[in-house]
């Protein structure tokens, strides 16, 4: 490689790699964006210093002994805030008497990474209302205090257990919550049922839904945490959709009834299945930079149409995104499970997941099932891997002859070069192609384990070795965030990784004959991958390590199967065959000929 090649390569890593962080605002200008933001968010929720609400608060009893109490549910806009738990196995749900809502909830099975109990959302973020006009007044239940039919409740085996709460707009006409919990699962049933109202709500027939939550870091990695979390919907057609993973976004869809909502983190989700649809929904997805506590904050304002026995049923599911337990709730929430785009999908919930499942029977260390799971796909692929080792070793072998070519036609005429080139393959009988073919074939392969292990929950929090989570990264050191790129650790797996990758490139250079700009380029790829992978699970970069490493395996064991001697004489014997008995060269192999002849006779033209 010369030095203007290796300077344009050099350049290019330098752009692809700093040029997002140059680009970064710098820290006092983060800092002014952030004080705005914050100052927004607190206009928007109407926060205010201490004896700002203190005087409000005075000015709000007042109003509700004078006018408020007057009008509609005016009763019930008055009242102290209490907390009811209903609990099975799985999950600890605590109702609040304010709004009648699902307050907090806690997977009573699973912790956060720093092993604290593991509460999905709660606090004043939390909102569950609907929306009406009663006498001409606009009500929110949300802000409204309804009254329980018990104290807290605990549902064991198989039994079920009910609570009520209810919204009084007088003694025979009220609003009633009733939550049912069964005693194991993650789902929590609500039915809302309005009673002797429909001369007081106005559209009785439906009514407007506002439901929305902040949910909170359960994991290490914030930034891969967000990454995986945004609100997810499927309409009537089974089609799923969701929202932008990597910025804020509202979407409103109308055109379609949408049987469910799902407010998703990277390995848990919050689903709200309306059993006769939705009519109308706007949902929304934002990212508070200054809230280190919650990954984000997501809110669905929907259209609920009444069903036939007066009644809005629907049902919660809290619960992790482990494939299989998703698709036990049934409505196809297991398609929320990132598994990648086209092909990749598939490969991957059709092929991966089976084996992997299989696997898992065994009740293996994770890090064993990794390492089976890539002694199989390799087994599978082998064949591959012996064409593509058997096509290198040929164009090895042919390199002295193209050397010689090359020393005869020199390298100021490219096209005449590569026209003797294939001149010289086909006689040998050999595919130039034939390398890389067996290597494309895989890729697909390759990615889509880039996608399946990042969302597969059954890593959350199982360790091997050294590494005590495989969902997320492995710390080798830690520092100080890098200027520029940002990095505050260094993985040992991805770096185990990257080393075996670059060991790889130059056994396989060896094997190949690679020369020039392709020999530099296969150094320089792993370090960029490097950068990238290493904030990602360490249970993909040990799957990337094994690959390698047995690969390292697969050649070896191979090259006592391949003789380059005889690969000459087959290829000596090939030269000697008449034309018409060696095979017809494809229709790619003739049109790049007949175009490499066109653009050598153009010189001559002119």
């Amino acid at each position: 490689m010369d030095r203007n090649t290796f300077t344009g390569l050099f350049l290019i890593m330098l752009i692809l790699v700093g040029g997002f962080y140059l680009l970064k605002p710098s820290e006092a200008e983060m800092k002014k964006i952030q004080a705005k933001e914050h100052a927004d968010s607190l206009k928007r929720a109407g926060a205010k210093t201490p004896a700002a609400v203190k005087a409000d608060t005075t000015k709000a009893v007042a109003a509700v002994d004078s006018t408020v109490i007057k009008g509609p549910f005016g009763a019930a806009t008055s009242g102290a805030e209490k907390l009811v738990t209903v609990e099975n196995k799985d999950i600890r749900v605590k109702l609040s008497t304010l709004g009648g809502k699902v307050y907090s909830v806690e997977l009573k099975n699973f912790k956060t990474f720093d092993k604290k109990p593991l509460i999905l959302f709660d606090g004043d973020q939390n909102k569950f209302g609907l929306n009406f006009s009663a006498s001409n007044v606009n009500i929110n239940t949300n802000n409204l205090y309804f009254t329980p039919t018990g104290g807290d409740l605990i549902v064991a085996d198989k039994d079920s257990g009910a609570i009520t709460m209810r919204l009084s707009y007088s003694a025979t006409q009220y609003i009633d919550y009733t939550y049912s919990l069964k005693g194991t699962g993650y789902k929590l049933d609500l039915t809302i049922k309005p009673t002797g109202l429909d001369n007081v709500i106005a559209n009785s027939s439906s009514v407007n839904l506002n439901w929305a939550a902040s949910l909170h870091k359960q994991e290490k990695d914030m930034k891969q945490e967000q990454q995986y979390s945004t609100v997810y919907f499927k309409n009537t057609d089974d089609d799923i959709d969701h929202l932008n993973v990597a910025k804020d976004e509202e979407k409103e869809v109308s055109d379609k009834k949408i049987q469910w909502i799902s407010f998703k983190q990277h390995f848990f989700s919050n689903v709200l299945i309306v059993k006769d649809g939705i009519s109308k929904a706007k949902m929304a997805v934002s990212t508070d930079v200054n809230n280190l506590r919650d990954v984000k904050q997501m809110s669905a304002n929907l259209v609920l149409a009444r069903s036939s026995a007066g009644t809005f049923p629907m049902e919660f599911y809290f619960g992790p995104n482990r494939f299989s337990t998703l698709k036990d709730q049934g409505f196809d929430l297991e398609n929320q499970v990132d598994m990648g785009w086209g092909p990749l999908k598939y490969i991957n919930r059709f092929a991966v997941l089976p084996v992997f499942n299989f696997l898992n029977q065994f009740n293996w260390n994770y890090g064993i099932i990794i390492l089976v799971l890539t002694i199989l796909l390799k087994l599978v692929l082998s064949p591959l891997t012996y064409k593509s080792y058997l096509s290198m070793a040929k164009m090895r072998v042919l390199k002295p002859e193209m050397d010689e070519i090359k020393g005869k036609v020199g390298e100021d005429n490219p096209t005449l070069l590569q026209q003797e080139y294939l001149k010289l393959y086909k006689k040998a009988g050999v595919n130039p192609l034939g390398g890389c073919l067996p290597l494309v074939l895989q890729m697909p392969i390759v990615i889509a384990f880039f996608r399946f292990f990042p969302s597969l929950f059954e890593l959350r929090g199982e360790s091997f070795l050294w590494m005590h989570d495989l969902s997320t990264y492995d710390t080798l050191v830690s520092f100080a965030p890098l200027p520029i790129i940002g990095w505050t650790h260094i993985s040992l797996m991805c770096l185990l990784m990257t080393i075996s990758t670059l060991i790889y490139t130059y056994f396989n250079n060896q094997i190949s004959g690679a020369t020039g700009q392709m020999k530099y380029i296969g150094y320089i790829t792993p370090l960029i991958f490097f950068g990238v992978l290493n904030s990602y699970p360490a249970g993909l970069n040990y799957y990337y390590f094994l690959a390698n490493m047995l690969t390292f395996l697969q050649q070896y064991l191979i090259k006592f199967m391949v003789d380059d001697k005889k690969i000459h004489a087959q290829i000596q014997e090939n030269k000697k065959k008449p034309e018409d008995t060696k095979k017809k060269k494809s229709g790619f192999q003739a049109r790049m000929e007949e175009m490499m002849r066109q653009q050598q006779q153009q010189p001559k033209k002119k």
